[in-house]
């Protein structure tokens, strides 16, 4: 995780969102006392979204919750998909 100051990513700017981008680091801007930004990659942004969107139904988090357990007891099985 990156912190930076309002000054210091005005200075830096691409290096910073270069850094966020290409490693997946998340930046903090500080912007005074309790207060700040967070800058995260599109790619970043778009998982969290897609993990939120997966939890948001009980229902589907008990599914994923009990696939999970699966998988770790390995009493998984794998299926070959039907191609067309």
């Amino acid at each position: 995780m990156l912190t930076a100051s309002i000054s210091d990513f005005r200075k830096d700017i691409k290096v910073y969102l270069d850094r966020v981008t290409k490693n997946f680091e998340t930046l903090i801007i500080n912007r005074g006392k309790d207060t700040g930004v967070v800058v995260i990659s599109l790619d970043e942004y778009n998982s969290l979204c897609s993990t939120q969107h997966e939890l948001s139904s009980k229902i589907n988090k008990k599914r994923l919750d009990s696939a999970i357990t699966k998988l770790k007891k390995g009493s998984s099985f794998t299926k070959k998909l039907i191609e067309e």
